[in-house]
């Protein structure tokens, strides 16, 4: 025994000379891993393999050829390389192209206590940078047989001397999209419909329209499988993608071509372009539950590793279902902690994105047994990190189980939040609900009743109308009600409260008159979005029009219901042209963003002139509001006045105009009322009296400048 040891003692590597291997298991020559480095990492002479769990008793590598089923080797890892939680295990001479891998644990079963060790399941490595299997949409190759395995990534994307835009997130016009129904449609025009790459190709369309974020809703490797059924003979998937099979590998069915070894170069590539152009990337994580789903889910990657760390269960074992998905993650944990804090870490690093949107992240404040928190580690601990220091952090501020945290959610000085205040109180005084109109003014002015400006910062709301979830914009105004029958649920699924109107015909309409006053209330909806305080945001496709046929759920709908029918952009041109304008727009006045420097003229930063001059009353009946905003930016000299005035009453209401400084004059830019065509002026088509007093007509917005005499 003694002599053995020396033997492995002078076997050890000296400096400058390739690790050595020290063990041998059936053929393949083994030694310790690298067991700060998770999951596969390739080596010059091999590929390190580690993995953690708290609870197994054994562990076992698994190693495929490509695309078969069975395991050409099971390498159990030895108990010297077992490092207190960790396994790790360095195997010589694997090509990387040549194999799949997997793990089995073994360990202790016992359901109540959440222990779910089977030695016989073959479990997906959390770390993999990428799966195998479901490289086509909607193809599971082995159907229920089907099994997860992992394949090691060459990384050496050239990312140059690429720097990140890093606009002020009160700058951001963020433009929600999905990746797959952004260009899928044949109107798209793209050559690789579907992509990462279509959407590549469309990046001229997205500078031209002038936002300067997108915000992808999912991307991580998920199961489109999951829940796929037929319903009228349309066949049904999980679109959205709202269900992660492996937080580190980039959704392979999104790349135009196979990208074996190599997954993600299509994806860094897009996102290397869009920055190029000035555009931010966004993604939108589900980091609240997993594709394993309730105790009927299947059981391939955490549940089999450790299920009662990961996950927050019942007393009996079961699930708790704050997500409205089947489970929920323990995120406070501080395994989980660091599996997060590490996958940010890891798409900020070798994807350079620029922010996350967190997916019900009321669920992130949620402790080990399900109970709010008022200071979450896991909330505080991607504050303060170092790498994620300067991305955008924007939670959606509730969760399934009812926990309703918008402006209230524990932001450390960095959150923002989707500001679902702003939707509801908007869309309802756009369509001209009664006693609306000193929360809209509120809400337009930047929510300071929810987001202190001395404790938020400017940039604490995202104000949106419409997002995925829900109507879009031109449909919020052609439905009163949802028609979600195609989802197959009998229409049982989807808000039931979307504050929306038809303008007095359900669904599609031949009469001139609804389709006018459509397109009015569309303009009205972005304009008012455009002059709000704090970072705006729309879903892809509102800028002409896009509909889905008043169906407010489309999670499944792999389909000309989600897919952007590009056709809708010649026939809504003047829509788009509006989009188009009004982005300009708010680019060019910073204090319709934020707080900018006090006005040379004196003029107050934000004001109320509600019907009359400097009248910030209101009362149940209002429905005609004026807000002014002045001041100038740092580097102009000349002040900036905007005066945004919004007549959501169904007959034509006057409005005075407060007196400009000496030598300053009122410039109508937008009137919705009147057909926006690029240049024309509107103001010879605006009812003025004395040039201070202003009749709007109904259910109309007006924006004028104030500017110098010439």
């Amino acid at each position: 025994m003694v002599e053995k040891l020396m033997d492995r003692f002078r076997q050890k590597p000296k400096r400058g000379v390739k690790l050595q291997p020290l063990d041998e298991i059936d053929g393949f020559k083994v030694r310790p891993g690298f067991y700060s480095r998770d999951g596969a990492a390739a080596a010059p002479n091999g590929v390190s393999f580690t993995i953690h769990s708290y609870g197994a008793t054994s562990c076992t590598l698994l190693l495929f050829r490509p695309h078969e089923k069975e395991p050409y080797a099971r390498l159990k890892f030895p108990e010297a390389y077992h490092i207190g939680n960790t396994y790790s295990m360095l195997v010589f001479d694997l090509k990387i192209e040549e194999f799949e891998y997997a793990f089995q644990l073994d360990g202790p079963y016992d359901k109540e206590k959440g222990l779910l060790f089977d030695k016989n399941n073959i479990l997906l490595d959390p770390y993999a940078r990428a799966v195998t299997g479901q490289k086509e949409w909607g193809d599971r190759p082995d159907g229920k047989g089907f099994v997860y395995h992992a394949r090691v990534v060459e990384n050496n994307f050239d990312w140059g001397n690429l720097r990140q835009p890093e606009h002020p997130i009160e700058d951001l016009i963020i433009y929600e999209m999905h990746v797959r129904g952004f260009t899928k449609h044949d109107s798209s025009g793209v050559s690789a419909k579907g992509t990462y790459e279509g959407l590549r190709q469309k990046i001229p369309y997205l500078k031209d329209l002038g936002v300067n974020a997108v915000e992808l809703m999912p991307i991580f490797e998920f199961d489109e499988m999951e829940s796929a059924r037929v319903v009228d003979g349309e066949q049904l998937y999980n679109y959205w993608g709202y269900n992660t099979v492996c937080f580190f590998a980039p959704n392979t069915s999104y790349a135009s071509v196979v990208e074996h070894n190599h997954e993600g170069d299509e994806l860094k590539q897009l996102i290397y372009e869009l920055k190029k152009n000035g555009i931010e990337v966004i993604l939108d994580v589900v980091f609240n539950h997993t594709a394993e789903g309730n105790e009927d889910g299947p059981c391939f990657s955490f549940k089999g590793i450790d299920n009662n760390i990961y996950y927050i269960l019942t007393p009996g074992g079961g699930y708790y279902n704050f997500s409205g998905c089947g489970n929920v993650l323990s995120c406070n944990h501080p395994m989980t902690r660091r599996f997060i804090i590490d996958c940010l870490r890891f798409w900020v690093v070798e994807y350079r994105v620029d922010g996350f949107r967190f997916d019900l992240a009321s669920i992130l404040s949620r402790d080990m047994n399900g109970a709010p928190m008022a200071e979450p580690p896991i909330l505080h601990e991607i504050a303060c990190d170092a790498i994620l220091g300067k991305v955008k952090l924007i939670a959606e501020a509730w969760d399934a189980a009812g926990l309703y945290q918008v402006g209230n959610f524990p932001a450390f000085n960095r959150w923002s939040e989707w500001n679902g205040r702003y939707r509801d109180d908007m869309r309802r005084f756009l369509k001209g609900d009664a006693g609306m109109a000193s929360t809209a003014i509120t809400r337009i002015t930047g929510s300071k009743d929810m987001y202190d400006p001395m404790e938020r910062g400017g940039g604490a709301t995202i104000n949106f109308l419409t997002c995925h979830d829900g109507f879009t914009l031109y449909d919020l105004y052609s439905y009163n009600q949802k028609h979600n029958e195609k989802n197959g649920w009998g229409n049982t699924d989807g808000d039931n409260n979307g504050n929306s109107w038809n303008c007095g015909v359900e669904g599609e309409t031949d009469d001139p008159k609804i389709e006018t006053l459509r397109r009015r209330m569309i303009k009205n909806a972005f304009a008012t979005l455009m002059c709000s305080r704090g970072t705006a945001m729309f879903y892809a496709g509102d800028e002409f029009c896009n509909t889905q046929f008043g169906n407010n759920n489309a999670y499944c709908q792999d389909n000309i219901t989600s897919w952007l029918d590009w056709n809708r952009l010649s026939q809504y041109r003047e829509i788009h042209d509006f989009f188009r304008y009004m982005i300009a727009f708010r680019k060019r006045y910073a204090i319709l963003r934020r707080p900018t420097c006090q006005a040379s003229c004196g003029l107050p930063e934000v004001s109320i002139h509600n019907g009359y001059p400097w009248n910030s009353g209101t009362d149940h009946n209002t429905r005609l509001i004026g807000v002014m905003y002045a001041g100038r930016s740092e580097d102009d000299t000349k002040d900036d006045i905007v005066f945004y005035g919004m007549n959501a009453y169904w007959e034509p209401l006057g409005i005075q105009l407060p007196n400009l400084p000496d030598g300053f004059v009122w410039k109508v830019r937008i009137n919705t009322f009147v057909p926006y065509e690029d240049g024309k002026d509107v103001e010879n088509e605006t009812e003025f009296h004395n040039r201070n007093h202003l009749l709007i007509p109904p259910r109309t917005v007006v924006i004028l400048t104030g500017e110098k005499e010439l």
